[in-house]
């Protein structure tokens, strides 16, 4: 007989998720539970912490029309009006009371103590003015005074608007279904049976203010949150713009720069063959020359070809220089603009990245020219200059009345310009004219041999 031994093994623990049908899955319940969470959350957690009521900007456009002592009191306009509305609570509060009465003082302190504590702990505040109004009505001999007596009133309604204000729309709705719950319940518990009017009349005047309050912060928040989408938006709008334009004029310096470097190589491989028994020193210098135009010539490539769309193909024509400006000048005049040229100094070959970057530049301003200031007349201005060229385009103002409508773009074509003169360690301005018309004025360093020598 084979014997058996039965080990006593331990039960697997639970795995995670185990208790999970055990909790409650209604979503009222779930509901629920997470309004008593925000509730915790706005009205008891922190509840008296101290937040005290900053002052306003002096940034602001009304504040900055004053000037000197009315300034400084402008910006603490918020804390003089509640101060303002807790002296108007206290004067009802007191008010209400037989002239040189004791308990006049006590009843004033009472109303404006939640008034002026908005300032610094504004939840806190809420909580205090409730405890005020039931000390109040125990001061009040009158029945019509239950459960707030008109000081009372005044100073719930304050704070409860301030409230709302420092805080968001959903706590001011906890303080109104917690307002009403407090004033019914008090004239039911502690009334007995008698019906005040001051609870409608809180109910339906706090109802207004906080709705008011609220729609206003909501919307505040809205503008806060486009703006913020608007100014991101922009951001990215023209750093997209800076990138595409840093690619353009990479594929374009590429195509520059690959065929100067193909020149030089073709012509170290050819010119052994145009002298007659070179000697091996300059055949050696040829071949070494050749070797490194081709090495830099592959380089670039592959540093500068990752610019490259998929799509993107060499251009069939040459790249243009300005001596088709005026071609381009041409071409802007059948589209209605009237331009003059003028040229300065000796006229000179530049270097070709310079050359397109200026036609570029000088293409990209005059088709700002017909776009924002259509039937306006321009001057492109031309300066060979010691070390460099200088650019300037400048347009009038359009005509009055406009003939025709400006086609307002995104700001990309000045983004543009400024990549081309940065990339080139030149200086670009642009601004508006004193006449209403607009002015690019660029200088761009290109040093020829002969000047790189002196």
């Amino acid at each position: 007989m084979t014997e058996t031994t039965h080990t006593q093994a331990m039960p697997p623990e639970p795995p995670d998720g185990a208790f999970e049908p055990y909790r409650p899955r209604s979503p009222e319940i779930r509901a629920a539970l997470d309004a008593l969470g925000r509730l915790r959350q706005d009205l008891f957690q922190d509840a008296f912490a101290y937040r005290p009521l900053p002052p306003l900007s002096g940034d602001g456009p009304r504040i900055r029309r004053l000037s000197g002592r009315r300034r400084e009191l402008a910006v603490w306009t918020p804390h003089l009006a509640v101060a303002a509305a807790g002296a108007v609570a206290l004067l009802a509060a007191v008010a209400d009371r037989p002239v040189g009465s004791a308990g006049g003082l006590l009843v004033g302190v009472v109303v404006v103590a939640p008034v002026l504590l908005t300032l610094a702990r504004p939840v806190g505040a809420f909580w205090l003015s409730l405890v005020a109004s039931w000390i109040g009505t125990l001061l009040s001999d009158a029945w019509a005074d239950w459960p707030w007596t008109t000081g009372g009133f005044i100073s719930h309604l304050v704070v409860l608007t301030v409230v709302a204000v420092r805080t968001r729309p959903r706590t001011a709705a906890w303080m109104w279904a917690i307002t009403a719950l407090y004033g019914f319940s008090f004239v039911s518990v502690l009334g007995g049976g008698h019906y005040s009017n001051d609870v409608g009349s809180m109910m339906v005047v706090s109802a207004i203010a906080l709705l008011t309050v609220s729609v206003r912060q909501i919307r505040r928040e809205a503008e806060k949150t486009v703006t913020a989408q608007q100014t991101e938006t922009a951001h990215e709008r023209s750093r997209r713009t800076l990138l595409e334009e840093r690619t353009t004029i990479a594929r374009e310096l590429h195509d520059v720069v690959a065929h100067h470097m193909s020149v030089v190589a073709i012509q170290a491989e050819a010119a052994p063959y145009r002298v007659e028994n070179p000697p091996p020193e300059l055949e050696k210098a040829f071949v070494t020359i050749r070797e490194n135009a081709v090495a830099a010539l592959t380089e670039l490539r592959r540093v500068l070809g990752v610019v490259r769309a998929e799509d993107y193909a060499a251009p069939d024509a040459p790249q243009p220089t300005l001596a088709d400006l005026d071609a381009l000048l041409a071409n802007v005049r059948e589209a209605g603009l009237t331009v003059d040229k003028g040229v300065t100094g000796a006229v000179r070959e530049l270097p070709q990245g310079v050359e397109l970057s200026a036609y570029r530049i000088v293409q990209e301003a005059l088709s700002n020219t017909l776009r924002h200031a259509p039937g306006a007349s321009a001057r492109v201005e031309i300066g060979y200059v010691l070390g460099g060229l200088g650019l300037r385009v400048v347009n009038g103002p359009p005509p009055r009345p406009a003939l025709l409508k400006p086609s307002p773009g995104a700001g990309h074509g000045i983004t543009g310009m400024r990549e081309r003169v940065s990339m080139l360690n030149g200086e670009m301005t642009a601004a508006p004219t004193a006449e209403g018309g607009y002015e690019v004025t660029v200088f761009l360093p290109a040093l020829t041999p002969a000047e790189g020598d002196a």
